[in-house]
């Protein structure tokens, strides 16, 4: 897919990787999903995140479509995670950039990751900017949001926030923009995202949000490294990340069970039928048929939880179990469970 321009001189020049539908080998994502970087034509020409690395070519490609390599100056990793730099070592010889630039923790991680102790690091933090020319760069550093290293870049000039893994989905498509694809959809996309993968730091997602506010950023477009750009509804999705991390939900109960010889199963049906009697929505799901992150996205907004499983060896069937062992890491809160 070609590089596309999001704003004047600025260019997405990711990867759509269609075929992936385990992301990071334990999150559904049917629809694919995308590794999105960013080049920034100026003064010193500078490339945001890269992809993992058996893209590399792919993004060599991309970003040959509009400069030779070479001519790119700084890089900025925002998130050191195999998917946005493992494409690193390779950019690293190929453009023999005068600064890379990440967080003091990113700094640890490219180390640890890639034993480059030579690379030109120039760690930053919160508050700190470089220029560019006609732009400028301000860092925010985002701890465990959701990795230890991760930060996000502001371009007030353009009003462009690059928000690394924060506010993505899970979306391959040809499409690059909020509002060239169905909004519910693609809110059901994010929620989905943020719920198995950002929920247990919902904390941090709160301070984030707060300090971007007072920060006073000023934010048309956000660039995230992961499914489509936002730039119609910014306002929308910020206000969907509060409400993800405020965690109230509503009157709904999901029921999940897995069963032997449906003797659960009769029991999973009839708690919901009772629930669905007092006026309860209730959502009904079998192991064997949903995977458990589908089960999260249900979770997202309901107040009670149930879980079934028969007896098996002194213990619960695998499946409950695993579901049990993801659910307890994601730490969801303020539910009710049976």
């Amino acid at each position: 897919m070609a590089a596309i321009e999001i704003k004047k001189g600025i260019y997405w020049v990711g990867v759509v990787d269609w075929n992936i539908h385990d992301f990071h080998g334990y999150s559904k994502s049917p629809q694919g999903t995308t590794y999105n970087a960013f080049l920034v034509i100026d003064d010193k020409i500078t490339l945001f995140d890269s992809v993992p690395d058996k893209f590399q070519m792919d993004l060599y490609h991309q970003i040959r479509s509009i400069i030779p390599l070479e001519k790119i100056d700084y890089i900025v990793c925002n998130h050191i995670e195999p998917d946005h730099s493992g494409a690193m070592p390779f950019l690293v010889e190929k453009i023999r950039p005068e600064k890379i630039f990440c967080s003091k923790m990113g700094h640890r991680m490219l180390l640890d990751h890639f034993h480059e102790p030579d690379w030109p690091y120039h760690p930053v933090q919160t508050g700190d900017s470089i220029s560019l020319g006609q732009r400028t760069v301000q860092f925010i550093e985002t701890r465990m949001l959701h990795w230890p290293d991760s930060m996000f870049s502001y371009l007030p000039e353009d009003k462009l926030l690059i928000s690394n893994d924060a506010f993505g989905q899970n979306i391959a498509t040809s499409e690059r923009f909020d509002d060239e694809l169905d909004l519910d959809m693609l809110m059901a996309a994010s929620s989905h995202y943020y719920h198995n993968i950002v929920l247990p730091y919902s904390a941090r997602v709160l301070t984030v949000l707060d300090q971007v506010a007072e920060l006073g950023l000023d934010i048309d477009m956000i660039a995230p490294d992961h499914g489509i750009i936002w730039r119609s509804h910014v306002g929308r999705i910020l206000e969907a990340y509060r409400a993800y991390a405020l965690q109230k939900p509503r009157n709904k109960a999901v029921i999940v069970y897995d069963t032997m010889w449906h003797s659960t199963e009769k029991m999973a049906k009839a708690i919901a039928e009772g629930l669905m009697d007092v006026g309860v929505q209730v959502r009904l799901m079998h192991l064997k048929q949903f995977h458990h992150s589908d089960v999260m996205a249900e979770l997202a907004d309901a107040t009670g939880l149930i879980c079934g499983s028969p007896t098996h060896n002194n213990g619960i069937l695998p499946l409950m179990a695993n579901f049990l062992t993801y659910m307890k890491g994601l730490r969801p809160e303020g539910r009710i469970g049976a």
